[in-house]
Formats: structure tokens, C-alpha cells, sequence
């Protein structure tokens, strides 16, 4: 028998700090767990793509009024979906090859994990807003072509002719350039330059002051499109991912590139384990531009012939912008100044 009085058991002694020791681990990782709950609170921020300044100044103006992230962005949107005079969105956006005007949108609510799509959707101006019903309204995330039109109707959307006589002249110098043997007279013939087939979309993502983030993506695809087509805008992972606890990115530029790198998903799952915005998107670019093999996609010296664009926002209201070649500019709105900034980039030039 021990008679020191202040001496402790050895065995006693180590079952304590074993039982001190998984207490306060337990006290930890319930912490920890509060604060991956718990919204991060910091100043509003509303990211788009650089034809959206409009965009974010609507969506800030929501956001500060006490709106829903979702509600914000979608409002933003559809101030350029509305625009007849940008031609890769809604109203005026360039056609496909058969000269019929084709879009696609998708949107994703932060807060609740909802998302709803719509692709290949003719004769109505705001895709974006179809997107949302369908995720209000139905079990369904994608519906396409005349099922989505048939919905959109039933819902009380009314149907307009989306083809301005700018992009009906924009797709007819296309259409007369296809073949010089056909009975077109091309813009050879008509002393005119070739018309490059654009690309454009508009992306925006939001975050309020209560850490909830949104976002939405709308486009009238490739200009020229084989019919039916339907690029990265209205694909959750894609072209738009949202994850409240993390952060939001969406994308413009080539979506099949997108598509195949699950793009705006692997930004977000970048920010998860660790990674700011700027470093987030560029890992994604460089690995499109390592993972372009094909040699229809590529230039001399084995750069993309496409260029691929990303915009994204973490939990803590960093953001950035990204391109693959320099020179691309991003809209945002910090909830103090609404500007065109620079996106970072992987290459300096396209030869």
C-alpha cells in the first residue's frame, strides 16, 4: 500500500488523461462542427462575366435590400437576357445553323441545394427564370427542347419570336460563307471579311452578408449550333455549382471543354480543400489545357483553339476571375464599388 498521500495510481492516472484527453477532443469537433454550420458573416459580393456589370449592380442592389441570393442573381440575368443588342444571351442571342434562336439556362439556391435547368428552349426570352420554376415546381432538374417549351407555357410564360434583324444578318453572312460551290454568294464575292462564330454567355453568383451564396447561367450557345446542341450553362457541375458551405463558380467560353472537366464543380470542390478563388480556377484551367489532345482543338504550338473563362466567389467573399488566355476582365460588385477587373490567366497570348 502507497501511504504518500499526494502520490497518484499510475493506471488511474493515465485512464483520467485518456478520459481529459477524448473530452476535449469531443469539445473540439463539436466547435469545429459549429463553425462548418455556422454562416460566415462578411461584406455581399455579386461576381459576373464581363458583359454582366449591369448584372451585378441589380444583383447588389437585391442583396443590400434584404432579397435572396437566387433572386438577385436571376434579376441581374435577366437585364441582359432582355437586351437585343447582346447577342450570345435571351432576346437578340444568336441563332443555329437552321437561323432558330436556341438557349439554355440554369440556376442553383445555396441555402436549400436546389438547382433547376433548361436547355435547348425556344421562343421564350428568360431562360433563367423557366430554370427556376422547374426547380420550384417539379421533382426534374433538366427538361429540354418542346418539353420545356410545353412547361414553360403551362406555367404562363408567353411565347416571342427571340430572332432581331442583327443576329437574323449576323447568321445569314455565316450562312453565305459554308461553301463557295453552293449558289450563297460568299463575303469573297460580296468584297466583305468572314464572320467568326462568337461564343457568349452570362454567369452571375452572389453572396449576402449572412453567408448565403446563389448563382445562375444563361446563354443562346454557340453561335450557328448544329440543332439541338447544348453546351456546359444549363449542366449543374458545369457551367454553374453552388455549394453553401463552401462557395459558387460558374463559367463561360468553349462549354464542351467545360462539360468534360466537370469545370465550375472542380473549382468549388478546389476551394473545399483549401484553395483561394484566383488558385482554385487556374488549377482547372491548366488542367483543360493539358487535357486538350485533340489536334482539330489546338493551335501551332498545342494551345486550345477556345478560350474558357471562370468566376467565383468562397464562403469568406474572396473572389476571382479566370481565363485562359490574358485579357479577359470579370464584373464584380464588392457592395462598395461595381467595376470590370482583370482575370488571372495561364497563358500570355494564343500562338
Amino acid at each position: 500500500m502507497n501511504s504518500n498521500p499526494t502520490s497518484f495510481p499510475r493506471r488511474k492516472f493515465f485512464q483520467t488523461g485518456l478520459a481529459l484527453g477524448a473530452a476535449g477532443l469531443a469539445a473540439s469537433a463539436a466547435r469545429i462542427s459549429a463553425q462548418e454550420k455556422a454562416p460566415l458573416k462578411g461584406r455581399p459580393v455579386a461576381i459576373s462575366s464581363a458583359n454582366g456589370l449591369r448584372a451585378t449592380d441589380k444583383a447588389m442592389e437585391l442583396i443590400k435590400s434584404g432579397a435572396d441570393t437566387l433572386d438577385a442573381a436571376i434579376a441581374g440575368v435577366n437585364i441582359v437576357e432582355e437586351d437585343p443588342n447582346d447577342m450570345s444571351v435571351g432576346y437578340g442571342g444568336l441563332p443555329n445553323e437552321r437561323g432558330v434562336v436556341e438557349l439554355d439556362a440554369c440556376v442553383m439556391h445555396g441555402p436549400t441545394y436546389r438547382a433547376g435547368a433548361v436547355a435547348a428552349l425556344q421562343n421564350i426570352k428568360t431562360p433563367s427564370k423557366v430554370a427556376k420554376e422547374i426547380m420550384e415546381r417539379t421533382n426534374h432538374l433538366l427538361m429540354v427542347g418542346a418539353g420545356a417549351l410545353e412547361f414553360a407555357k403551362l406555367v404562363g410564360f408567353k411565347e416571342e419570336n427571340l430572332l432581331t434583324e442583327p443576329a437574323r444578318e449576323a447568321w445569314l453572312k455565316w450562312r453565305s460563307n459554308l461553301n463557295k460551290e453552293d449558289n450563297w454568294l460568299g463575303d469573297d464575292d460580296r468584297h466583305a471579311g468572314f464572320f467568326e462564330r462568337p461564343t457568349g454567355t452570362i454567369n452571375c453568383c452572389t453572396f449576402n452578408e449572412k453567408g448565403d451564396l446563389s448563382g445562375c447561367t444563361s446563354t443562346s450557345g454557340l453561335a450557328f449550333k448544329i440543332p439541338g446542341r447544348v453546351g456546359d450553362s444549363p449542366i449543374i457541375g458545369a457551367g454553374l455549382y453552388v455549394d453553401n458551405a463552401v462557395g459558387a463558380c460558374g463559367s463561360t467560353g468553349f462549354g464542351e471543354a467545360v462539360i468534360l472537366s466537370s469545370g465550375s464543380r472542380t473549382v468549388v470542390e478546389n476551394m473545399r480543400h483549401g484553395m483561394k478563388p484566383e488558385t482554385a480556377i487556374l488549377d482547372v484551367l491548366r488542367r483543360i489545357c493539358e487535357q486538350t489532345v485533340a489536334k482539330r482543338l489546338l493551335r501551332a504550338r498545342g494551345k486550345p483553339k477556345f478560350d474558357v473563362n471562370f468566376y467565383a466567389i468562397n464562403k469568406a467573399g474572396e473572389y476571382a476571375g479566370g481565363a485562359i488566355y490574358k485579357g479577359g476582365k470579370y464584373a464584380v460588385h464588392d457592395g462598395t464599388k461595381n467595376l470590370l477587373r482583370d482575370s488571372v490567366y495561364v497563358h500570355d497570348d494564343a500562338k
